[in-house]
C-alpha cells in the first residue's frame, strides 16, 4: 500500500464548470452550431451563392415564379462595359454581372453565331421570334474557330426556385442572413451598453439616481415593444442602419433591470467595501469589481434578446420601415409574397423565409436556456 498513488482529480474553475454543463446540454449545442453556421454565412455569403450580386437582386422576368428545382440553360453575353472589383468586395458584398443571362428554350450553332429563341416560362405561350449573337459579341477573335462555347452557355438550377422578379430564392434567402443577423448583433451591443450603463448606476449609487432610472425603465416597460420600435424608426427614418438604433433602444431595460438586481446584492459583499476603503473610484469599482460578477446572467438576457431583435427586424421589414427594397430581407420577402400562401403551389415562396426566421430565433432561445441552466448551478444536478 505504500507505493500506490492516489489520483487527485483537478478541481475545476467556475467557468469550466459551466462550459460543462453547457456542453452537456444538446439542443442548446444544437442551437450554438446553428448559429456558428449564421455567422459563416453572414461572413461569407456572397463566395458560394449561386446570385453573387450586390443583395443577390439578379432579375430575369421570363422566369419569374419557377418552382424550386428548377433548371434553365442561359447564355451569357458580355456587356459593354464592366465595374471592377477588388477581392475584398467580391468576398464581403459581391460584384456586379459582367454578363447579360438570357434564359434558352433552344438554340442551335450556326455560322460564327449562336441562333436561339427566349425562354417565356409559358408552354403553351406563342414561340417567340428567333435571335442571333454572334461569336464576336461574345468576344470570339474574327475568324476563331475553336471557341469554347461552353464557357458562354451555362445550366443554372434553382434550389428554391424564383420569385415574381426571377431572382433566386436560395441566393435571397442565405444573403438575407447577413441582415438578419447583423441586426441581431449590433442591435443587442446597443442594448448592452446602454443597458449595463443605467443598470450599473442604479444598482451602485441607489437613492434618487435609482428612482429616476427606475422611473425610465417602467415608462418605456410599459410600452408595447413593437409600437415603441416602429415610433422610433419614424423619428429616425426608414433605412437598414436606423434599424440597429432603434431596436437596440428597445432592449435595454432588461439588462438595466437584471444589472441593477444583481448589483444591488454584489454591493453589500466585503471586496466593494475594501475597495471603498482603499479610495478606489466608483467608476473602478463597478468596472472592474462589479460587472464581472454579472456577466452571467447578462449573456443569458443577451442571447433572449438575440432573438427579440431578429423578430422585430422581421416585423419592421414586413411593414415596411426597416429594410428597404432590394435589400434581401427575411421580413421583406414574407410582404413580397404573402399573397402567394392560398395559391397552391407557390406558398412556399412565404414560408421559406418564415422557415429561416423561425430556425434562427429558435436557435438563439435553445442557447438562452442553456446558458440558464449552466450558469445556474442547481441545474448541475439535473444535467449530469
Amino acid at each position: 500500500m505504500e507505493g500506490k498513488k492516489i489520483a487527485m482529480k483537478p478541481i475545476e474553475s467556475p467557468t469550466q464548470q459551466i462550459k460543462k454543463r453547457f456542453r452537456k446540454n444538446k439542443t442548446a449545442m444544437a442551437g450554438w452550431y446553428l448559429i456558428l453556421l449564421a455567422l459563416f454565412v453572414t461572413l461569407f455569403a456572397y463566395v458560394f451563392i449561386p446570385d453573387n450580386t450586390p443583395l443577390a437582386n439578379r432579375m430575369n422576368l421570363s422566369i419569374s415564379n419557377q418552382r424550386p428545382g428548377f433548371k434553365a440553360e442561359m447564355l451569357k453575353v458580355p456587356k459593354s462595359y464592366s465595374q471592377s472589383t477588388n477581392l475584398m468586395d467580391r468576398i464581403f458584398f459581391g460584384r456586379s454581372d459582367d454578363f447579360e443571362f438570357i434564359p434558352l428554350a433552344s438554340y442551335k450553332v450556326g455560322d460564327q453565331a449562336i441562333y436561339y429563341r427566349e425562354f417565356t416560362g409559358e408552354e403553351d405561350a406563342i414561340e417567340t421570334l428567333e435571335k442571333k449573337v454572334s461569336f464576336l459579341q461574345l468576344g470570339a477573335k474574327e475568324g476563331e474557330q475553336n471557341f469554347q462555347l461552353n464557357d458562354f452557355i451555362v445550366t443554372r438550377t434553382f434550389i428554391f426556385g424564383t420569385d415574381r422578379y426571377g431572382r433566386d430564392m436560395f441566393s435571397r434567402i442565405v444573403a438575407g442572413t447577413r441582415v438578419t443577423f447583423s441586426v441581431g448583433f449590433v442591435a443587442v451591443i446597443i442594448s448592452l451598453f446602454v443597458g449595463l450603463f443605467f443598470g450599473s448606476l442604479a444598482g451602485y449609487f441607489r437613492g434618487k439616481v435609482d428612482s429616476v432610472i427606475l422611473w425610465i425603465i417602467n415608462v418605456i416597460w410599459s410600452v408595447p415593444t413593437l409600437l415603441l420600435v416602429i415610433s422610433i424608426s419614424l423619428v429616425l427614418g426608414k433605412g437598414f442602419s436606423q434599424i440597429f438604433i432603434a431596436v437596440g433602444l428597445t432592449m435595454w431595460v432588461d439588462v438595466a433591470r437584471i444589472v441593477r438586481s444583481q448589483l444591488f446584492s454584489i454591493r453589500e459583499l466585503e471586496f466593494i467595501a475594501a475597495g471603498k476603503a482603499l479610495g478606489f473610484r466608483s467608476w473602478r469599482i463597478i468596472a472592474l469589481h462589479m460587472l464581472p460578477n454579472v456577466i452571467g446572467p447578462v449573456l443569458v438576457v443577451a442571447a433572449s434578446n438575440f432573438s427579440t431583435a431578429i423578430l422585430l427586424e422581421a416585423g419592421l421589414s414586413f411593414l415596411g420601415i426597416g429594410a428597404q427594397p432590394p435589400t434581401p430581407s427575411w421580413g421583406s420577402m414574407i410582404k413580397e409574397n404573402y399573397g402567394y400562401i392560398i395559391i397552391p403551389g407557390y406558398a412556399y415562396l412565404a414560408l421559406l423565409p418564415g422557415i429561416a426566421i423561425m430556425l434562427l430565433t429558435m436557435a438563439f432561445t435553445f442557447v438562452a436556456n442553456g446558458l440558464r441552466d449552466a450558469v445556474d448551478s442547481k441545474a448541475q444536478v439535473t444535467l449530469i
